[in-house]
């Protein structure tokens, strides 16, 4: 792998993305970030992602400034306010060209707390080969709803054999996937694994309270094996 691609780029909607190159592979990974968006953990994700899994890999920032109009920063009520604003034609249309940008031939993709619910949408546009969605919303939160929000059940309902590649992991005691929801997700073809007593985000971040190294240790295998598949 050359250590000189990684680097960060501008997609052509002018969304940044952080992408790293893997010499002679015909596999991409798109990356979709948690309410936090692009930032050095995600970046070490893409350096990750591409160095064990073999995979050129890219992230993309959920809130470009072109969409929310300022540099959000750190401010998680101003993120979490912003989520209403943002459209679905938007974030597939960044998706669809961060998959371009792997030049690969089959791409995949992988999303964590917001962007796992994103993975569920993504379903919709065909675009990927296999989706792995690490605690994704399976329901728009009330405070979520914007004109341009479509729901992950409706999306994936609407494509139940793209439903069919896509794996979701949950804690089953992550109150943003309650039970309802995660029975209603499997109802649309998602495969679903559950981990007993893991909450939201427990597997991406280690600085967390909720993180469970155990856990996150089984969750991204089985994920490498199902993108890989």
């Amino acid at each position: 792998m050359n250590q000189d691609s990684r680097m960060r780029i501008t997609l052509p909607s002018g969304t940044p993305a952080e992408i790293q190159h893997v010499d002679g592979s015909t596999r991409g990974l798109v990356v979709f970030p948690d309410i936090f968006g692009l930032r050095p953990l995600f970046d070490d994700h893409v350096a990750r992602f591409a160095s064990e899994w073999g995979m050129t890999t890219i992230a993309i920032e959920p809130f470009p400034v072109s969409a929310v109009g300022r540099d959000l920063g750190a401010d998680l009520d101003g993120r979490f306010a912003a989520v209403s604003t943002l459209n679905d034609v938007d974030k597939f249309r960044d998706l669809n060209e961060a998959a371009d940008a792997t030049g690969c031939d089959s791409v995949a993709m992988i999303g964590f707390c917001m962007g796992g619910m994103y993975c569920f949408k993504a379903a919709a546009t065909k675009r990927f080969s296999r989706i792995a969605s690490f605690y994704g919303m399976i329901r728009l939160p009330e405070t979520w709803h914007g004109d341009g929000q479509g729901e992950p059940l409706a999306l994936l309902r609407a494509e139940p054999a793209e439903a069919a590649k896509v794996l979701a992991i949950i804690g089953n005691r992550d109150t943003w996937t309650p039970d309802p929801d995660v029975a209603d997700l499997r109802t649309t073809g998602v495969n679903v694994v559950e981990y007993s007593d893991a909450e939201h985000g427990f597997a991406h971040d280690s600085t967390r309270p909720a993180h469970r190294v155990d856990d996150a240790t089984d969750a991204f295998r089985r994920a490498k094996e199902w993108l890989s598949a």
